[in-house]
């Protein structure tokens, strides 16, 4: 039988100093730091009582690292004194709350290094790297430019696209896992759709769709007959029949982008219908359900719950991809930043685009793990 002393914990007062001397150091960094940005913002004329506060205030947010290291001492020492006395107990108890304590030192000291590694990287060289990537009038000045732009048009095609995907993509699953021989050329065809499409990338296939399919002519032959099953097409001029076949260029990419990306959230959906424990479709074939009523009523809903995080993932890529739009003439929101740096010889109405692809990427994710979060709360209720 193991004595308790075995599995007495080690003490952790190395652990503490080292705490404090990590403490120390980020102290030590936070001052350098401040003094870069001191000197920066010196050379542009802009010191004030204001940013010394600031200075002063972000070393001493820096030095409350101390608070936690101490602590960690404290209970370091007190579980020493718990082992002289051979209390066990205690010495567990105080040497598991130093551990604690001192990992919020840790923690947040990497944190604090991070974060005054970004400041001093942004305010090196005399704030070069801040006014080239953070320019402030100009953020200003081309913020609404570029705003309209993603929203007329990334944001459009990204919605837009996003609502074919989820249809297509769904209908491709499914066709996939077609049962039956009847079902094998459904499922053949499907497989290679998404074989092919996940094998091109999404450039590649906006470039032969967005250039391709117009070039060919199909628009001005397959549109007017179209049109003319519902309208007498007799007395249109030529002009007017090549204005009708015109296709604005965003629907164009809106295509390409949803048969991309329809095959990967095909996958998607597949693998979610699979991971459906397959009583679920024996019970409901048993109460007469056909194939289709039985994915539409039983298995799609379940597995639509089980892959709401992946679906995520595709459309932020999804969202991301519509800046490749630019390749078919498409003035976007990024195409749209780049002339006005290449105009202002700045590249900080790119770093505009990029904050609004952050800002509309962030609350989706939240939303979708609160959607994860709740259906894992509904399923240990159940259980």
């Amino acid at each position: 039988m193991t004595s308790p002393q075995a599995h007495t914990p080690k003490p952790a007062d190395g652990l503490a100093m080292a705490a404090l001397l990590f403490a120390a150091i980020c102290v030590a960094a936070a001052m350098a730091t401040t003094s870069l940005i001191r000197t920066s913002v010196a050379g542009l004329g802009a010191t004030s009582a204001f940013h010394e506060i600031i200075f002063l205030g972000a070393v001493a947010a820096t030095a409350l690292l101390f608070w936690p290291a101490i602590r960690g001492l404290m209970y370091a020492r007190k579980a020493a004194a718990a082992l002289k006395a051979r209390d066990i107990v205690m010495v567990r108890i105080d040497t598991a709350a130093a551990r604690d304590t001192l990992a919020l030192t840790f923690g947040w000291g990497v944190f604090a290094l991070l974060v005054l590694g970004f400041a001093a990287f942004i305010f090196m060289n005399n704030s070069a790297v801040g006014r080239t990537f953070f320019l402030l009038p100009l953020i200003l000045e081309k913020w609404p430019q570029v705003f309209s732009k993603f929203v007329l048009v990334n944001i459009f095609v990204f919605v837009v696209a996003e609502i074919i995907v989820l249809i297509w993509g769904l209908f491709v699953a499914l066709a996939r896992m077609m049962p039956g021989p009847a079902g094998r050329p459904i499922r053949a065809l499907a497989t290679l759709y998404c074989d092919v499409f996940r094998g091109l990338p999404a450039i590649v296939t906006l470039y032969l769709i967005g250039f391709g399919i117009p070039t060919s002519g199909l628009p001005e032959i397959i549109i007017p007959a179209v049109y003319g099953l519902f309208h007498d097409t007799s007395t249109m001029s030529v002009q007017e029949l090549r204005d009708l076949s015109r296709i604005p260029v965003a629907w164009w990419c809106i295509l390409a982008l949803s048969l991309t990306y329809g095959a990967y959230v095909a996958e998607v959906y597949r693998a979610g219908i699979e991971s459906i424990h397959w009583s679920q479709v024996s019970a409901a074939r048993s109460l007469g359900l056909s194939y289709l009523q039985t994915m539409r009523y039983v298995v799609v809903p379940q597995a639509v719950r089980r892959v709401i995080a992946p679906l995520l993932n595709d459309f932020i890529g999804l969202q991301k991809d519509t800046a490749l739009v630019q390749i078919l003439g498409l003035v976007d929101a990024f195409n749209a930043s780049r002339g006005i740096a290449a105009n202002a010889f700045n590249l900080s109405a790119v770093t505009i685009v990029a904050i609004l692809f952050v800002l509309i990427t962030i609350p989706q994710a939240r939303v979708v793990d609160h959607l994860v979060e709740r259906d894992n709360q509904r399923m240990k209720a159940g259980g």
